[in-house]
């Protein structure tokens, strides 16, 4: 069997992106998001944990 059977046709390059040209706003964006997250779950954590008077689970 011809080993480059299974292999993927090879394809042309469409456009080339310069790295001047790349802007990787999305990547940002899901970075912030997950710092967000992660700032929000700790505020929670802490008030639950350590003050004992914030918001709570269930009374």
């Amino acid at each position: 069997m011809d080993p480059d059977a299974w292999a993927s046709p090879r394809r042309t390059v469409v456009r080339h992106i310069d790295h001047d040209d790349y802007d990787p706003i999305g990547t940002v964006v899901l970075i912030a998001l997950y710092f967000a997250l992660i700032t929000l779950l700790w505020l929670f954590t802490y008030f639950v944990e350590f003050l004992g008077g914030g918001p709570t689970i269930g009374g």
